[in-house]
């Protein structure tokens, strides 16, 4: 028996557009459950999309047990049900009947490893697994208090609360799927998370919320470890600059960099980091700018950023994991996607914002986006 890990993610979402791929906390939203999902128990995750731009992304994780579904316009409609997508991908598979069948939604992304697995031991005990999460509101209807005696009303600490279903995910069997056409039935059990999963993100004000309680309870205790860091490399134009080219009335190019970034090669240095540039322009503006700054390294005209890193490592003995690199855009995907730390300007375009595990700083391209980098790398 497999266990199968199912993601629907249609690409035409209307409250909040390009939801499931839009950068929540720094990454794709759908990259939160698929990396939990990666390093849970599950035998297999099938994404069914759409949408050949959330395929491209959801590929680009390079998470081993990953594979798209492409799942049909009908069941890609505003009205269209969980469950007619569900139905559709397993009749068109050949998944048995005994296989388990845990439907997951992107749109609850705090959702970690320990969850899934604890759901999956929980489910060898029913028919149907649930999650749910405690509320301790008084609910109200018709002007009835549902949930608790209004002449004795009690502390919030004290009140048994109610559970309420937070739509994380649901563990069934492929059989009972098939057969009730519903992703619960029977014998249900819930698995209990904590209060803060209650939110799911369906709505802007959603995600603002969301985002501050993914901070503060599920990444809380994640940092980015800077102590291998040997090489740090920024692009120029979109990073260093604001991406604008300036022309006087003779023709004459110019550009404005920041002062600040300027201080934050030398900063770096100081420690021992070697720095440098690495631009695909072939500007006499930019090597007088790197010879001014006095770095280590200063690349022009590179067509393929990635191999002349790989060649610099070889050079200097060190390895891709031991870089740190700042880009902003398209030319610079290929080494984002394979240094050991790659950050981008809050700027940068939509494909590098969602590069797994990137760092999108706080500050635009030309108003101080490395010296940001320095100041954390130095803290």
């Amino acid at each position: 028996m497999s266990i199968i890990a199912f993601i629907p993610a249609r690409g035409g979402s209307k409250s909040i557009l390009q939801k499931n791929i839009k950068v929540f906390c720094g990454k794709p939203l759908i990259f939160w459950n698929l990396q939990e999902l990666q390093n849970s128990d599950v035998d297999e995750i099938i994404v069914a999309t759409d949408s050949n731009e959330i395929k491209s992304i959801v590929n680009s994780f390079n998470f081993s047990k990953l594979k798209v579904y492409n799942r049909s316009k009908e069941n890609a409609q505003d009205v269209s049900s969980t469950e007619s997508v569900m139905l559709e991908y397993i009749d068109s598979s050949n998944i048995s009947n005994e296989d388990t069948f845990m439907l997951v939604q992107a749109t609850s992304p705090f959702t970690q490893s320990i969850h899934f697995n604890e759901g999956l031991e929980l489910f060898k005990q029913h028919d149907t697994i649930l999650t749910c999460c405690e509320s301790k509101r008084f609910s109200w209807r018709n002007g009835k208090a549902l949930n608790y005696d209004i002449y004795n009303r009690p502390r919030r600490q004290d009140h048994k609360g109610t559970l309420i279903e937070n739509g994380a995910f649901y563990i069934s069997s492929v059989a009972d799927i098939k057969s009730t056409k519903n992703r619960i039935s029977a014998d249900i059990g819930i698995y209990e998370m904590p209060e803060y999963t209650y939110i799911e993100i369906d709505e802007p004000e959603d995600w603002i919320v969301a985002e501050s309680l993914m901070k503060r309870f599920v990444l809380k205790n994640e940092e980015l470890d800077f102590s291998n860091i040997k090489l740090f490399l920024s692009d120029v134009d979109g990073v260093l600059t604001d991406a604008g080219m300036y022309y006087t009335e003779q023709g004459d190019e110019f550009k404005k960099f920041c002062t600040y970034d300027g201080m934050g090669f030398q900063l770096l240095q100081k420690t021992g980091v070697k720095v440098g540039i690495l631009t695909t322009e072939d500007r006499e503006l930019n090597r007088r700018r790197a010879k001014k700054l006095g770095l280590d390294f200063d690349f022009h005209g590179a067509k393929d950023k990635l191999q002349i890193v790989k060649d610099l490592c070889v050079k200097e003995n060190i390895t891709l994991a031991e870089v740190a690199y700042i880009g902003d855009d398209v030319n610079c995907f290929g080494l984002l996607s394979h240094v050991g730390i790659a950050a981008c300007p809050n700027n940068a375009v939509d494909k590098i914002k969602a590069i797994p595990n990137i760092m999108q700083l706080k500050r635009n391209g030309g108003d101080g986006v490395v010296r940001e980098f320095v100041e954390l790398f130095l803290s």
